[in-house]
């Protein structure tokens, strides 16, 4: 055996247990023994050790049931801390966890029209409090904004409805305010990631995620990565030109429209108008139109042609393996509206693309830049592969499996 391979041994087996109780939770050694797959003693001398290094702590005691009870144990999270961070043109909304995963507060606050910088390093400053930390305490923070980064200038690109983050090097600014590591990402890219580890695009190495919004974006998954382009606008679709397929008349350029002007919240409602369905908001339109019969049913199916319309440019450049729909109205419309996109989106184009709602909801944004800040802690403190950015790999038993 080569000098040194030991020792690599030990290291390698040391991620590999790091990994498996980060991902199960906590564990006692023999079912640890059973995941890693190294004997009784050379688990419990992994597990000492760790502990030792305080990598590795008790957690508490697992009943046996007739048997005596198990010793579990967890990773330590107070090794270090992150920060997630979904940024709107009204408000960031925060959560603090530790590198073990666990939320440790929540923050919400506005965000003025001006002296933006200010008032996110207040709000970021805040929750880090609560948590009894301060922000340079912080081993990394991500941050989800709408429109997407430029690589070479730090400017934010395709957002000019984010007043006062304009002409900022963004990631550079905010880590300079901050005192700690910053990642900026496009928002919709985030839900993307999410959707990768906690919904319904886990084992699937290409896909496209719509979220129609008064901005309508896009993330674009190639090969189980996230495609980014050359400024950081890849699936920027607000802007595209599509024509409006929809039957109902509401004054729109049947020619060529500005895609986010035929899905924003107003439109929608003109949209459900001009059918006989009345709501303030497009996603309320949506909703009430399940329950409206064949009125509703026309709305319905005319709102997923203009899905479908944008949608078929994507798809016929990319063929993905799935289309997945997320947002309030996506949310609101359910797996009706889904079909309807499936459908429509089947007129346009050759492949016979699946058509899903998104399952993660609540704050996928902020869930999905969790999960980022946790991949880059990971990486840096315990060597764990950076699950954002490396190639996908199909997990054990994953479909497509030789």
């Amino acid at each position: 055996m080569r000098a040194g391979s030991p020792r690599l041994l030990r290291e390698i087996n040391d991620r590999a247990a790091i990994e498996a109780l980060l991902r199960n939770g906590p564990l006692t050694r023999s079912e640890l023994e059973a995941v890693i797959g190294l004997s009784k003693p050379a688990t419990a001398q992994l597990l000492t050790r760790l502990e030792q290094e305080g990598t590795v702590l008790r957690s508490g005691l697992r009943g046996g049931g007739r048997g005596p009870r198990a010793q579990l144990w967890s990773v330590n999270g107070a090794l270090a801390h992150v920060a997630a961070v979904d940024l709107t043109p009204d408000s960031v909304d925060i959560a603090v966890a530790d590198i073990s995963g666990a939320v440790l507060t929540e923050h919400r606050a506005p965000m003025p029209r001006t002296g933006v910088l200010e008032a996110f390093r207040a709000a970021v400053a805040k929750a880090a409090a609560q948590a009894d930390l301060t922000t340079a305490a912080l081993h990394h923070v991500v941050v989800g904004s709408p429109g997407a980064v430029d690589p070479t200038t730090g400017r934010l690109n395709y957002a000019p409805h984010m007043p006062g983050w304009e002409d900022k090097d963004l990631p550079g600014d905010l880590q300079d305010v901050l005192g700690t590591g910053v990642t900026v990402e496009n928002d919709v890219n985030l839900v993307a990631l999410e959707e990768m580890v906690a919904g319904n695009a886990r084992h699937v190495r290409n896909f496209v995620l719509l979220w129609p919004a008064d901005a309508v974006g896009a993330a674009v998954v190639v090969n189980g990565s996230l495609l980014r382009g050359a400024t950081g606008g890849a699936g920027e679709i607000d802007a595209m030109r599509v024509p409006d397929h929809a039957h109902a008349d509401t004054g729109t350029d049947r020619t060529g429209s500005r895609y986010g002007d035929l899905l924003d919240s107003s439109a929608i409602a003109r949209l459900a108008r001009a059918h006989g369905v009345s709501a303030r908001t497009g996603r309320a339109a949506v909703a009430k139109a399940l329950g409206e019969g064949a009125a509703g049913r026309e709305f319905l199916v005319d709102l997923a042609r203009r899905v479908a319309t944008g949608v078929a440019n994507v798809v016929a450049v990319v063929d993905p393996e799935l289309v997945l729909l997320s947002g309030e109205v996506a949310q609101a419309g359910g797996t009706a509206l889904a079909d309807l996109v499936a459908a429509e989106l089947r007129l346009l184009v050759v492949p016979r693309t699946t058509v899903r709602l998104a399952r993660v909801t609540g704050a996928p944004v902020r869930s999905g830049a969790l999960h980022a800040a946790l991949s880059v802690a990971r990486e840096q403190v315990f060597g764990l592969p950076a699950a954002t950015t490396e190639p996908f790999r199909e997990p054990p038993g994953a479909p497509g499996e030789q």
